[in-house]
């Protein structure tokens, strides 16, 4: 028996049930677009926390003071800084760091006459502009040389802009006041809005990082240095090298443990990224039972089937039809089933990510694989529990079926 009377036949058969062969496709239509939905929703989490990261800053190296071995015990060394040796270091010695400045940070009040409000005021080198992605909105940036860093100016984020000044009034070139601290306003950040992790990026008040140092904390040591790789893809041997450095600068033997923790922004993306791969693949396997049960419908109605057609099928076997013939026979009306419900599934999926998009606003981003496998697994489905029912229908005896009541 040739394909194409295969199709007619089967599609014969399909069509005297149509409302059965409906429901038997169900399982799979619903299983097919519950998988490309969920895994548009993963994919859509897992390039949403990415591209908030990078915001951040995605090639960004922070620098700290961490443990270290003493007397083979691994202890918290609080008292362990770093200095600007070690900033200098960094800035003469590297090679896979674009830019470099040390952090200097302090809580505290900001205040503009009868106007306050609770900030974060950063001590920084003007490459940090760079290294966390911001750009100005107006004004302009303090210098990077010994006066410059010195000087008692600042740049606001829009958070504390609004929070201290008027609407439509112009910060550029006032004065506010943190812990008693009088600095000119000189520039103004763009806005950034939220990160990730809820933290409103807007709420800062950047400085240079000697008046933050000497002025604000009354210290001499640096707390952490921040960097940036001279490309994402570059970012691990950008670590080493910073590793090597800082080690070097440290004057740390070859036996001891490094005194400080060493992170990038790519360690955050990959483990948030396997987090949320985590996720999907939960989703997706609770969507892969819908398409377990459309398979198990499948076998079923077949099995129906066969047995509603028993006569049918002796009848054919005594005019010349062989066993392989019954068996591609309802082979075919199985994968026809599926092969449609598949189909139906997809755009039932497409759609379904696109309403989840439109109406929850979440992220989606629909990936030719997820469609390709939904699709591939629905066809294998059919096929895989199509095969039992068939193979029952081409085994049995001509006799026997033509009696059958």
């Amino acid at each position: 028996m040739n394909a194409s009377n295969l199709i007619r036949i089967a599609w014969k058969a399909i069509a005297l049930n149509k409302m059965r062969t409906f429901l038997t496709m169900l399982g799979i239509i619903i299983g097919v677009g519950s998988v490309i939905t969920m895994l548009a929703i993963g994919e859509g989490s897992k390039q949403s926390i990415r591209d908030q990261i990078s915001t951040m800053g995605s090639n960004m190296i922070t620098i700290r003071p961490g443990a270290q071995n003493i007397g083979g015990i691994r202890m918290d060394n609080t008292s362990q800084r770093f200095t600007i040796a070690d900033v200098d270091a960094l800035q003469q010695q590297a090679t896979l760091l674009s830019y470099i400045s040390p952090v200097a940070n302090s809580s505290g009040q900001a205040i503009n006459g009868s106007k306050n409000w609770p900030t974060q005021i950063t001590g920084v080198y003007s490459d940090y502009l760079h290294i966390r992605k911001l750009s100005l909105s107006a004004g302009s940036m303090f210098e990077n040389t010994f006066a410059g860093l010195n000087s008692k100016v600042c740049i606001l984020g829009q958070t504390v802009v609004d929070n201290l000044f008027d609407p439509g009034e112009n910060p550029i070139g006032k004065t506010i006041r943190f812990t008693n601290i009088p600095l000119q306003v000189i520039g103004v950040l763009e806005k950034k809005g939220e990160n990730t992790f809820g933290q409103d990026q807007d709420n800062l008040i950047l400085a240079p990082f000697f008046t933050v140092q000497k002025r604000i904390l009354g210290v001499t040591y640096i707390r952490s240095i921040v960097a940036s790789a001279v490309s994402e893809e570059l970012s691990p041997e950008a670590v080493e090298e910073t590793r090597t450095i800082l080690r070097s600068s440290q004057k740390l033997r070859a036996g001891d443990a490094d005194n400080f923790r060493i992170s990038s922004m790519e360690e955050l993306i990959e483990t948030t990224g396997n987090t949320s791969e985590m996720l999907t693949i939960l989703l997706v396997v609770i969507a892969g039972i819908s398409l377990l049960i459309g398979g198990i419908g499948i076998m079923n109605i077949m099995y129906v089937s066969v047995k509603e057609r028993t006569r049918e099928i002796g009848l054919r076997m005594a005019v010349g039809g062989k066993s392989s013939d019954i068996l591609l026979q309802f082979l075919t009306e199985a994968i026809f089933i599926s092969f449609s419900g598949g189909l139906i599934g997809v755009m039932l999926g497409l759609a379904s990510s696109f309403a989840v998009s439109h109406f929850l606003q979440w992220p989606i981003v629909i990936t030719p694989y997820s469609i390709v496998i939904s699709f591939a697994v629905c066809v294998f489905t059919g096929i895989f529990f199509g095969w039992y029912p068939a193979r029952k229908a081409s085994n049995l005896d001509p006799i026997e079926a033509l009696r059958y009541e």
